[in-house]
């Protein structure tokens, strides 16, 4: 069949009027149909009521913010609500009266689906996680007394009457608020958990939520957690909100505290309290704060020890006092020295230290069976060292200067002899033979005492008395009875660190201002630490001391063994940090140079 002429090809053509297009009859009529139903689907829109924008899920897209913009959004949401009270995010008063460490016990034989609506309990605490189910449906799970878990269920069915809307009680709550919640114990019943034959969780099924106190702060996240060291010592709240065990730490501190007190109370002892500003620092060995007192235009003292006063109250009668509480002193920081700390020191009179030793093993012993069920424990250090202790009495006993004699290889001089130049400047050769330094000033105490950590310290990993100290390192201890130039004065260690200090009280006036003008000299030789003379004591000593032993522990560094914590500011739940500085010392890459804490201040 021979082609048509493109005369009649064009004269089958047809104008669409809106496209301008030349088409054919059939595709024109097509495209009028469909315009046609266009425009009857734009008039039935055009009629209808508008619907209403798609709800936006605020809270995850504020997971995508900075921190900082976080805290400017939500500072300005709970500005509002403080304005609107509407409803007013910081209440006075919630009647919480009910103890979520009871909730297992009183509740726990419900069974899934089951619930006990007889009593409606008040609780609180601070969300951890907030997870939706449809919006009538929403789970809280929240940490209230002291830090127990518990399960919030929240149904838009349940609201009571007269509460705020499902919506208005849930739409302004983020997770690190703290609620109250109204409700009743129950227990759930997810369908996957009844299909494996398990139980559902046990639960509070809220009928109101109240916000108490919102976080305008991002907690950090979940996974991740808060594990920054530095952040976690300055912020320390927030370390006690996000890690359970740092919690744990310092109540398991608390019962230490509590049994040593216990224990002291129940041995006769009566607690008493000494000042912490002072004329002059003694009672040990140490380098201290000064102050000045603007009434009396004086120079002053932060207390190093609590020693010559609770000797003076020994004097005025009482037989045996203790006192609990913080001592200062201006030395080094590191992994075991914080410039304050926690002791407990006592003082028995009609006793020796021959009896301390045998009360600190009873006293030390029974703490630990007390608080661990066991006698033995582990302690791992900075280095990956595991130590395996055993605290069960009888603890063993190394005599100080036989112990070196052994390590050394060198007979020393008779104890009378101890604090002569002549021994200063033989101990320096020993010092040099067995390649041990002693920084500045190069007393004879001071050698002494690091020849001791080297030789004798790093033996004593199961608790360990090291015993009769020469008199050169021991102002305040009374003479040996039997071994002259020694003193009957134990240290106990364990793991390597000194955890107790202990000595038969020297009562003898005369021999005590020898002894503080000894250390009078040590200082003339630059030996900050040393003692200064203390008349006041001195005084008191001549109305007569009945014979006394007294005993220091440090409470953080048992603390610190009894946690498993190699360092000091893990136990202190506020360490003394250096102020934050603007990030100086930058490396090539960018990175800040780390820096890296170690054990040990010079002779300590």
């Amino acid at each position: 069949m021979a082609d048509q002429p493109p005369t009649e090809q064009v004269a089958n053509l047809h104008l669409d009027d809106v496209t301008g297009e030349m088409i054919s009859k059939s595709e024109l009529k097509k495209r009028q149909k469909q315009r046609e139903r266009d425009a009857k689907k734009q008039e039935k829109a055009a009629a209808a009521p508008p619907k209403p924008a798609k709800k936006t899920n605020a809270e995850a897209e504020e997971k995508e913010l900075t921190p900082n913009q976080y805290f400017e959004i939500r500072s300005r949401a709970i500005s509002k609500l403080i304005e609107t009270k509407d409803p007013y995010p910081y209440p006075h008063k919630f009647p919480r009266d009910y103890d979520l460490n009871n909730l297992v016990k009183e509740y726990g034989h419900l069974k899934s689906g089951e619930h006990d609506k007889s009593r409606i309990l008040h609780v609180a605490g601070r969300i951890y996680n907030k997870r939706a189910s449809g919006s009538k449906l929403l789970f809280y799970d929240i940490r209230g007394n002291n830090g127990v878990k518990a399960q919030i269920m929240c149904q838009a069915q349940e609201v009571r009457e007269g509460a705020p809307a499902f919506e208005k009680q849930h739409d302004h709550i983020r997770r690190g608020d703290i609620i109250g919640v109204v409700g009743y114990a129950g227990r759930t019943a997810p369908k996957t958990k009844i299909e494996k034959g398990e139980e559902g969780e046990l639960s509070i099924f809220a009928t109101e939520v109240i916000l108490l106190s919102p976080c305008l702060h991002q907690l950090p996240d979940e996974y991740y957690g808060f594990k920054d060291q530095e952040q976690r010592y300055r912020k320390r709240y927030l370390d006690l909100i996000m890690n359970p065990k740092t919690a744990q730490t310092y109540r398991t501190r608390t019962r230490i505290i509590k049994y040593i007190r216990s224990y002291l109370d129940n041995a006769g002892f009566e607690e008493v309290e000494t000042p912490i500003l002072n004329m002059i620092a003694g009672g040990a060995t140490a380098k201290p704060f000064e102050s000045h007192l603007n009434d009396y235009n004086m120079d002053v003292f932060l207390r190093i020890a609590p020693e010559l006063p609770l000797k003076m109250l020994i004097v005025g009668e009482y037989d045996k006092v203790y006192e609990i509480g913080r001592l200062f002193r201006n030395e080094g920081a590191d992994l075991t020295h914080n410039p304050e700390f926690t002791t407990c020191e006592f003082y028995e009179a009609y006793a020796d230290f021959n009896d301390l030793m045998n009360r600190t093993e009873e006293l030390v012993s029974g703490l630990v069976k007390q608080l661990t069920g066991s006698y033995v424990t582990s302690f791992t250090t900075q280095h990956g060292e595991t130590y395996t202790v055993n605290w069960e009495a009888p603890w063993r006993r190394v005599q100080m200067i036989p112990a070196l004699e052994e390590a050394t290889g060198e007979k020393f001089p008779p104890g009378d002899q101890l604090h002569t130049d002549e021994t200063r400047e033989w101990l320096k050769g020993v010092m040099k033979k067995v390649n041990v330094v002693c920084p500045e000033p190069q007393t004879t105490a001071r050698m002494l005492d690091r020849l001791t950590g080297e030789f004798i310290e790093e033996t004593a990993v199961n608790p360990t008395f090291i015993t009769e100290h020469p008199k050169i390192m021991s102002p305040l201890a009374k003479d040996h009875r039997s071994k002259a130039g020694l003193t009957e004065r134990f240290e106990a260690f364990v793991c390597k660190k000194e955890i107790a200090n202990a000595y038969t009280e020297l009562n003898q006036p005369f021999e005590q201002r020898l002894r503080f003008e000894e250390q009078a000299r040590q200082k003339a030789q630059g030996d900050d630490e040393a003692q200064m003379i203390d008349e006041t004591f001195l005084n008191a000593l001549e109305y007569g001391l009945p014979p006394t032993a007294g005993w220091g522990l440090g409470i953080d560094r048992l603390v610190m063994f009894l946690t498993n914590n190699y360092s000091i500011k893990e136990v202190l739940l506020f360490p003394f940090m250096n102020p934050e500085q603007k990030k100086k010392d930058v490396l090539v890459d960018g990175a800040e140079e780390p820096q890296v804490h170690v054990e040990g201040i010079p002779h300590k």
